[in-house]
């Protein structure tokens, strides 16, 4: 009895023993573990804050590459002599394999703790990272794009053009005279003439295009004529059905024009590219005073019925300043384009301003002051080939004159109000030069009957 009663106590307390140590045990894992968590955040805290400025400085090394990239390009087209060619994907081929790993990984996710830096992402293929990057995507233009802006004045990256074009104008114009009286208010009494003047001229122009900085480019044009004019009058001799008619000619140099173009403001999204151009005509060629002219038919009064000059002029004789704005906004595919300004001629002097062979009569000439508008749309087919649309207007003052002595006389029938409907295409013919073709339609009587017109623009 004595044995079996101590017996229980010693398994009690065997069962306690083994139940405590198995108690500590267990404690022991969970307290390392608590102990373990801090150190861990804190690791985890310090990888995702070196991993977002790795990634950061990585994305700043990709854009010093592409803007090197793109300097680099510009540079070696320059030295080629022909406008970058834009690609996606060319400015970042090298650092899209780089990039594709990261990219592809997740990183981990960052805990929210205050004062944790957000990782930067990776630079996109196709889009400006920087300021500066997106101001030499700007200037990258397509080179149909390129074209239409040569072809306004308003492109400043091309270092010289050489220009060479050549026009042709039909100009006819019908005018009826009567001298005479009506009677009984239904019968004409008199002479009636009809006067018909047929005008073609050929306009050779050579051009020069000098790109003094990225803002300034300063042009030279200088053109050669060929006129023919067809004079035809009726009532010739006082017969009604009698026609005379009468052919004269000229050639020569014409009026010389250097002009300027200055980039005022760059285009952005909320405004167009506005240029100032501003230029100067010289008189250097043949001025329509003091020509001779042959008479043809006159009254039996000695008055002149019909007299032409002996030959055709190419200039207008007067120095002439002019003013003006342009201005492009590119949307793609269309490009539209503007301009507005203003032509003020000077004073001249002759030693004949009298049309009448028997006399010389020296005086002053003013002619008159000129404003032009105009506006177009282009659009842009392909990288080569470009469509234009265009409206062009010249309002002219009505010029004055006066001999010698005496005051100021206007001349009757000088104001004139020039319209032309455009149409033209560019086409790049190689990496340097461009061919133009220009179809105009005269829209008022004064304007040309049409006009069509070749250039071909070379980049040097």
């Amino acid at each position: 009895m004595t044995r079996k009663t101590t017996a229980v106590p010693s398994t009690a307390l065997s069962l306690a023993i083994a139940s405590a140590l198995a108690a500590a045990a267990l404690a022991a894992p969970a307290s390392a573990q608590q102990a373990a968590a801090p150190a861990n955040e804190a690791e985890l805290r310090q990888l995702t804050q070196e991993l977002s400025e790795l990634k950061s400085a990585y994305a700043q090394e990709v854009r010093r590459l592409r803007e090197l990239d793109m300097q680099v390009q510009a540079m070696q087209a320059r030295l080629a002599g022909k406008a970058p060619v834009t690609s996606p994907d060319a400015p970042i081929a090298a650092t899209a394999t780089v990039a594709a790993p990261i990219a592809a990984a997740p990183a981990a996710p960052a805990p929210a703790t205050a004062g944790a830096a957000e990782p930067s992402p990776p630079p996109q293929a196709g889009y400006a990272s920087t300021a500066a990057e997106a101001e030499e995507a700007r200037k990258e233009l397509p080179r149909s794009v390129a074209d239409v802006k040569q072809a306004t004045r308003t492109l400043f990256n091309q270092r010289l053009v050489i220009e060479n074009g050549l026009t042709y104008n039909r100009y006819d114009r019908k005018q009826l005279t009567l001298n005479g009286f009506l009677a009984l208010d239904a019968i004409f009494l008199g002479n009636i003439a009809i006067e018909n003047v047929e005008s073609d001229t050929v306009n050779y122009n050579f051009a020069a295009r000098w790109g003094v900085t990225p803002k300034l480019t300063l042009n030279l044009d200088a053109p050669y004529l060929w006129r023919k004019t067809v004079y035809q009058k009726g009532g010739a001799g006082g017969a009604a059905a009698a026609i005379a008619q009468e052919e004269t000619s000229g050639s020569g140099l014409g009026d010389i024009t250097v002009s300027g173009n200055y980039l005022m403001l760059p285009e952005n999204t909320g405004r167009p590219e506005l240029v100032l151009n501003v230029g100067v005509t010289a008189p250097t060629g043949r001025e329509p005073y003091g020509i001779p002219w042959r008479v043809l038919e006159r009254d039996d009064d000695d008055f002149i019925r019909f007299a032409v000059p002996e030959e055709q002029p190419t200039g207008n004789g007067a120095w002439q300043a002019s003013v003006g704005v342009s201005a492009v906004k590119t949307s793609d595919p269309a490009i539209l384009y503007g301009n507005i300004g203003y032509t003020y001629s000077f004073e001249s002097s002759f030693d004949d301003i009298d049309n009448n062979p028997d006399t010389v009569n020296p005086g002053d000439v003013k002619l008159g002051d000129s404003f032009y508008f105009g506006a177009g749309v282009a659009f842009a087919f392909n990288e080569r080939t470009s469509f234009s649309m265009s409206l062009s207007n010249r309002l002219s003052a009505r010029a004055r004159m006066r001999y010698d002595g005496q005051p100021w006389n206007k001349v009757i029938g000088s104001d004139a109000n020039s319209a032309l409907f455009n149409l033209g295409v560019t086409y790049a013919l190689n990496a340097n030069t461009t061919m133009v073709g220009l179809l105009g339609i005269g829209m008022t009587p004064d304007a040309p009957d049409f006009t069509l017109g070749f250039r071909l623009p070379y980049s040097l």
